[in-house]
């Protein structure tokens, strides 16, 4: 009997110090008790410079161009998402509705998966200059018909929420960066207005900063230990206009293959030890890639499939959902 008190003891306690470090976290703390761990899927559909071979660039200027394997590998990750009992946040390049079949897109939607804004030409939000905007315009200034940066951001966002409603009957469910941030919006009210005046209660731009390698070098247990510490900074909080801010979890394919040039297991190793930091504090992790680097990289998807797993073995401590279910948990809706 004394051993069963003594047991259960540690255990209360041991609950209270995971609650009391969870509640501690940006975002969690926010409107809702901690609780499960939340961990999301989000994958952006978009062309990736250097993949499928590394010599390839010209997707900086058709980003929207997505090709037969990327796409395929996008619905095939939503099907094995949903057949262990989740969904995938996806977020769309507007310029994607211009091809010519676009029922792939529809369907993942059909199967309750999100589709997220992601502007139409993958434009820089940040941008004051208006050559920063996009390799695109760029290339043809004449496209920005003599508007500022801002008016060409707006625009691109505005047209993206329009292409997807008109030619998919979607709704954009949420609004992400192309590019992440290290400080997110923060200081950045102009574009945090912009966002709630288009219709989104919840953004994601922000991507810590972390260590990485030189390319072609294996990380070692600094840089995992560093990419772990980045986690406590991808929590969500809100911003002083009310804006959500929902942070990407580092690291991203890119950061890894591009970056980094790791070796799967590497990235692997890296999503382990993120997701376990997630599931021990009651955290979120948002896992950030692109099919266009993954079926090239990880053609198995063994890094989605290894997510669903770790969450199965988490139990009633952790839950795969979509972003829009980590901001209601934010705003203290559950």
């Amino acid at each position: 009997m004394a051993d069963f008190f003594t047991t259960s003891r540690r255990q209360f306690l041991k609950r209270a110090l995971v609650t009391a470090a969870a509640a501690s976290l940006p975002g969690i703390s926010r409107g809702a008790p901690a609780g499960k761990a939340q961990i999301a899927i989000t994958l952006d559909l978009e062309m990736s410079r250097n993949f499928p071979k590394w010599e390839i660039t010209h997707w900086d200027y058709e980003k929207g161009n997505l090709d037969v394997d990327t796409k395929a590998y996008a619905v095939e990750a939503g099907q094995r998402v949903k057949d262990r009992g989740g969904v995938i946040h996806y977020f769309c390049v507007g310029r994607v509705l211009e091809q010519e079949n676009v029922d792939w897109l529809k369907g993942l939607a059909d199967a309750g998966h999100k589709i997220g804004n992601h502007t139409y030409d993958h434009v820089y939000v940040l941008a004051k200059d208006p050559k920063e905007v996009q390799f695109r315009f760029q290339r043809a200034p004449w496209l920005m018909r003599g508007k500022s940066a801002a008016e060409v951001i707006q625009d691109n966002v505005r047209i993206a929420n329009e292409a997807l409603l008109t030619r998919v009957n979607i709704k954009s469910a949420g609004f992400r960066t192309p590019g992440g941030f290290a400080n997110g919006l923060d200081g950045r009210e102009d574009v945090q207005k912009m966002l709630l005046g288009e219709g989104f209660t919840w953004v994601s731009s922000k991507y810590p900063a972390h260590a990485n390698t030189k390319a072609g070098e294996r990380p070692g247990a600094a840089v995992f230990a560093d990419i772990v510490k980045a986690q406590s900074a991808a929590q969500p909080y809100r911003y002083p206009t009310g804006l959500i801010e929902l942070p990407m979890s580092p690291i991203s394919d890119i950061g890894a293959f591009r970056g980094g040039r790791w070796p799967l297991e590497d990235f692997l190793e890296a999503i382990r030890q993120g997701v376990h930091w997630a599931i021990e504090n009651r955290a979120v992790f948002d896992f950030l890639a692109h099919p266009s680097c993954l079926v090239a990289a990880d053609p198995q998807f063994r890094s989605i499939e290894l997510i669903c797993d770790l969450v199965k073995q988490a139990g009633d401590q952790a839950e795969l959902v979509d972003l829009d279910r980590i901001a209601e948990r934010v705003t203290g809706l559950v």
